[in-house]
Parts: C-alpha cells; sequence; structure tokens
C-alpha cells in the first residue's frame, strides 16, 4: 500500500499511531510534526530501528511543508486530559492549539483527507472544519468510533460472543452526553433482547445485560485509564489506524464518526457521531438509522451540549 501519512502531535497518541502505522505496513511514507522538535525526532528514531521486519518506509521528523502531497492527515495534538478533567474542560487550551495548526497544515495538504483526534474531538473536528478552508466531506472527527469499540467489547465479554458478531454503535459526542441506540444494537441480525432470550433458551447460563450499566462503561472507561495508568493511547490509536484503513481501502464503510451535521434528525451547525458512510473520497454522508423518539432526543440533547460549548469559546 503506498500512502502519505502526517501525524500532527508526537505525544502518546500520535506516538502509538505512528507506532502502530508503521508496524502493520498501511503506509510507505510518514512524516510527524511537533514542536518539540527532540521529542519527535527521538520518536520518529526509535519507530524506525523497528521496521526492518516489513516493507522499506520513509519516516522523518519533519516540518509542515514536509506534509505536501499527503494521503491523510492526522492531528492529535493539544494538552492531555487529567485525571478528574472532563474532556469539555480543555476546550479553549486546544481550539487555540488547533487555530495555530490549521492554516499552516491546509496550505501545505488541501486535498488531504483530514483525521482530527485531539479533544474534545467534536468541538475541534468543528473548529478544524470552520476555519481551515477544507471541505467539509475531507474532515473525519474520530468521535464516537472508539466509544463504539468499547462497547462491542463490553456486550462481548457480557454475552461470550465474538466482537465481530456484534453490530451495535454510540452515537452523540466523544463524552459524557453520549448514548446507546438500542433499537439499533443486533448481534448477527438478532436484536440484544432477542439474542439474550435466544441464549437463556438453549440453556446457556446468562443474565439480560444491564443497559445503564453498560453505558457507563463506555462512558467512563477513558476516565478509569486515566486514572490507573495517566493516559489513554493503545486502544485509540488502533482505532484511528482502522480509520487510515477504511480512508484508504477501495470501497465504502459504514461507521461512527464526527463530522457537520446539516439537518439529519432536525440538527444543525454541529459535528457530532452518527453512521456515516466513509472511505476513499473521505465523507459521503450521513446514513439514517432507526430510533425511537426518546434516542432522538437523546442525540439532540448531546448537539445542544457542544453547541453550548462552542457559543463560549473564541473562534
Amino acid at each position: 500500500m503506498s500512502s502519505k501519512i502526517t501525524i500532527i502531535g508526537a505525544g502518546s497518541v500520535g506516538s502509538t499511531i505512528a507506532y502502530t502505522l508503521a508496524s502493520e505496513a498501511i503506509a510507505s511514507e510518514i512524516v510527524m510534526i511537533d514542536i518539540n522538535k527532540e521529542k519527535v525526532e527521538g520518536e520518529v528514531m526509535d519507530i524506525l530501528q523497528g521496521t526492518c521486519f516489513r516493507s522499506p518506509i520513509s519516516m522523518i521528523a519533519g516540518e509542515y511543508e514536509d506534509a505536501r502531497d499527503s494521503d491523510i492527515v492526522i492531528i492529535t495534538s493539544g494538552i492531555a486530559r487529567k485525571p478528574g478533567q472532563t474532556r469539555i474542560e480543555l476546550t479553549q487550551t486546544n481550539v487555540n492549539i488547533m487555530k495555530d495548526i490549521a492554516p499552516k497544515i491546509a496550505k501545505e495538504a488541501p486535498n488531504a483527507i483530514y483525521i482530527i483526534v485531539s479533544n474534545p474531538v467534536d468541538i475541534m473536528t468543528y473548529v478544524f472544519t470552520k476555519i481551515s478552508g477544507i471541505p467539509e466531506k475531507q474532515v473525519i472527527g474520530s468521535g464516537t468510533l472508539l466509544d463504539t469499540a468499547r462497547l462491542r467489547c463490553g456486550i462481548s465479554e457480557h454475552f461470550k460472543v465474538a466482537q465481530a458478531n456484534i453490530h451495535a454503535y454510540v452515537f452523540g459526542e466523544h463524552g459524557d452526553t453520549s448514548f446507546i441506540p438500542w433499537t439499533g444494537a443486533y448481534i448477527s441480525g438478532v436484536s440484544v433482547d432477542e439474542y439474550y432470550e435466544n441464549m437463556k433458551a438453549l440453556g446457556k447460563e446468562i443474565q439480560p445485560i444491564d443497559k445503564e450499566a453498560m453505558l457507563n462503561y463506555v462512558q467512563k472507561s477513558g476516565g478509569q485509564i486515566i486514572a490507573k495508568k495517566g493516559a489513554t493511547f493503545y486502544a485509540v490509536s488502533v482505532t484511528v489506524c482502522k480509520l487510515v484503513n477504511l480512508v484508504l481501502a477501495a470501497s465504502d464503510t459504514i461507521t461512527t464518526v464526527s463530522s457537520m451535521m446539516h439537518g439529519e434528525y432536525g440538527i444543525e451547525d454541529v459535528c457530532l457521531s452518527t453512521l456515516t458512510l466513509v472511505g476513499p473520497n473521505g465523507i459521503q454522508g450521513k446514513v439514517p438509522m432507526r430510533m425511537n423518539k426518546n434516542e432522538i432526543e437523546q442525540l439532540r440533547k448531546s448537539a445542544d451540549a457542544l453547541k453550548k460549548v462552542i457559543a463560549q469559546i473564541n473562534l
């Protein structure tokens, strides 16, 4: 696979993404950019020395001009979330960082697909979309793709069934107002509730899923990991690399990523996650999913919460 990927930010997330991309032979050329020149040089040296077992790769610690002709740009820059701190509390500091980055990188790589990872990711995706001049279809926030992965992990562990059999999603903000539209949650074509009944009929020792507890698991996992080890970076890095694969694939895929809303579910002018068609041309549009009235209302509440934050930031 021949692709040039630029990663802005050489912190734990950016460096782990670079390592994963290099290890999996996803990219043929990687550029890493960070304000801390020595840090990014060290990360590149360390990662590059472990690539002798894959096909040749070009990897440099570069400047913005080195991002020219990138196929994908991944932005991870920002101040990390501290224990007990919400993603929203990070907002203005990271908005200011994004305002510095956006014009510099957009000038050098106007045709790239941009994957925004910096938190709060929905706000950062909105800010980048508004100020960069990059077409909306080329801007993808990692959104609730990680939350969705956590949900599928939780359901898999509960029912002892392979994650590949699970089709369930987290919608809304990547944060405290996210929710699970259980109306669209299935295990191999069978609703989660029906699956429980079917397995019980087969004599499985199984408990019905506690939906409130599952949402709490999804929402609080990041904070628990930060409290225990100081940062989260493995799962989010694998998630972002999965998104890179989707962008580089030959066909489109439906997934949960953050992008600008244009009237879907009655929501306008905010970035959040619903089912989205993503592929080599970036975002192709939102895919409507059947939801009940309560679920639609939860999505609108999530949008309203993000809009309140947007109204308070200095763009």
